[in-house]
């Protein structure tokens, strides 16, 4: 163990300083990543180079995030499982739901993990019109026996 220098093995030296403006750009790269939030129709959201440069495809995206937004919340509330289904059946259809909201959700919360501002909060409307549409009781019908959707709203 002697003469063993761990001086160089420094984690916290692997990732480049943020610069003055809250990006890093990596060595090896030309893409700059904001750590922070920051507004601009330049913006990589989930997918390598997509929405692109070209304005129109940020509008693209941002309905894109919007809409798996509102989708979520429509996983969280929906009613697809009839009342006297076998349970192993309805068991199974509950776990694909919960699988398809899970994933959707995570893309989602990557999609934020942009840090654009615009992104961040067309998420956050979405999931606000999502549930205003399928969790809040404004456009659900009173049924008799309500016993609360497939799936419980999502825990944050």
């Amino acid at each position: 163990m002697e003469g063993m220098d761990h001086s160089h093995h420094d984690m916290g030296s692997m990732a480049p300083p943020p610069s003055m403006n809250g990006t890093t750009t990596m060595p090896h790269q030309k893409m700059m990543m904001h750590m922070t939030f920051f507004w601009g129709t330049t913006a990589e959201v989930l997918f390598s180079r997509w929405p692109g440069t070209k304005t129109g495809m940020y509008y693209v995206a941002l309905l894109f995030v919007f809409a798996l937004a509102v989708l979520v919340e429509w996983l969280s509330h929906c009613r697809i499982i009839k009342v006297g289904s076998g349970h192993v059946a309805a068991g199974l259809i509950q776990t694909l739901l919960h699988c398809l909201r899970v994933g959707l959700a995570y893309m989602v919360m990557l999609a934020v993990m942009s840090f654009n501002a615009g992104v961040f909060l067309v998420a956050v409307a979405g999931h606000t019109l999502g549930f205003l549409l399928f969790g809040s009781r404004v456009f659900r019908k009173p049924v008799e026996d309500e016993k609360g959707s497939d799936l419980p709203p999502m825990s944050c």
